[in-house]
């Protein structure tokens, strides 16, 4: 089983995957636990902290909490887990710095649960160089083998912060060079979801009903492309909270205006990181919460050659394939087997990161 509590923090997904940690057999089960408004501000209130602020341990306490209860709810309908991939909750994230911190402890859920739990999966990557994110490339490149894909596509999940994995499924395993390349394209939901809440009281537009009947400011699109990100070469990777000047551009333009503006910036770091693959795609297979965004899907379909889908067309499931990746990865490293390369965070070698906590 593996579970993800993404930087948008709407909630806890919790999915099931039979695998070997090399091949997708099947997918299992999946559940989703909201957090409620409460929680979801003492969440806010811990970004950007590290493990030493008093502001942390309250914060991780609900992470573990709402982990606990989907987890134990999902082992009620299909008790067949007998591995646990915890990631935690993302505060803060700064690997050529103060390195990375996901909250929770995988020790406390081992315990709970009877579940031996793999957790910490980026420190290891950290501490060799890389940028301990994106993590989820070695599975999408399961993924792709798993729905007999046989041109180079690319994964694109549009959480708080956008990443995109460059796929070529022919190459035999994800560490093989030239099997994969991931890095993060730049702020996708995140920046829309704090207007909302800040304009409106609400987490998110939903379906992108009111960005849809904005129009686009094209100066702000010029300026933030301008950022030093958009010229760095990949593997790269960002803070939820990296892009701050992107909130004040729209400032003063409508909560339509700046909604449409939001999501024309998310599609254009797209577009940008694109052109780092070392082939076209063949095909974008969009997931995570902003593929139901209708401006954003309309502004990458506008401004990308290759067709753009919804990743559920293919039968994987889009909301639910961070928590899959983490069941996945939590295999390979229960059998010694690596999780990140050069190609996918820029780590010196390919490494298996995380730890494994046994109940006790």
């Amino acid at each position: 089983m593996g579970c993800m509590s993404g930087t948008s923090m709407d909630g806890v997904d919790a999915a099931l995957v039979e695998t070997d940690g090399k091949v997708i057999t099947a997918f299992g089960p999946t559940a989703f636990q909201p957090y409620d408004d409460h929680q979801r501000q003492t969440l806010r209130s811990a970004l950007g902290k590290w493990h030493d602020d008093p502001e942390v341990p309250k914060a991780a306490r609900i992470v573990e909490t709402v982990h606990r209860e989907v987890i134990a709810r999902l082992m009620l309908d299909d008790p067949a887990a007998r591995l646990l991939g915890f990631h935690g909750q993302t505060f803060a994230h700064d690997p050529q710095g103060r390195g990375t911190h996901q909250a929770g402890d995988g020790q406390v859920l081992a315990q709970t649960l009877g579940l031996p739990v793999v957790w910490d999966f980026r420190s290891a990557d950290v501490g060799l160089g890389g940028e301990g994110a994106p993590l989820a490339p070695f599975f999408h490149h399961a993924c792709a083998r798993f729905i007999g894909a046989d041109a180079p596509l690319a994964f694109l999940n549009l959480g708080g912060v956008g990443n995109i994995t460059w796929v070529d499924s022919g190459k035999q395993a994800p560490d093989a060079p030239g099997a994969c390349l991931a890095f993060d394209t730049g702020p996708a939901n995140a920046p829309m979801d704090d207007l909302m809440q800040a304009r409106l009281g609400k987490s998110r537009d939903e379906g992108g009903a009111l960005a849809l009947s904005g129009s686009v400011h094209v100066p702000v699109i010029d300026t933030f492309l301008t950022h030093p990100y958009f010229h760095r070469i990949p593997p790269k990777s960002l803070d939820r909270n990296d892009f701050p000047d992107l909130s004040d551009g729209v400032a003063r333009l409508s909560a339509p205006d700046a909604l449409r503006t939001l999501a024309a910036c998310a599609a254009a770091a797209v577009a940008r990181g694109l052109e780092h693959c070392p082939t076209p795609p063949t095909r974008l297979l969009v997931s995570g919460g902003g593929r139901h965004n209708a401006a954003l899907m309309t502004e990458l379909r506008a401004r990308l050659p290759m067709p753009v889908d919804d990743i559920d067309t293919t039968g994987l499931n889009g909301d639910m394939l961070e928590a899959q990746a983490f069941a996945y990865l939590a295999v390979r490293v229960a059998r010694g087997m690596t999780t990140s390369s050069p190609s996918t965070t820029g780590v010196a070698a390919a490494v298996g990161g995380g730890t494994v906590s046994h109940p006790e």
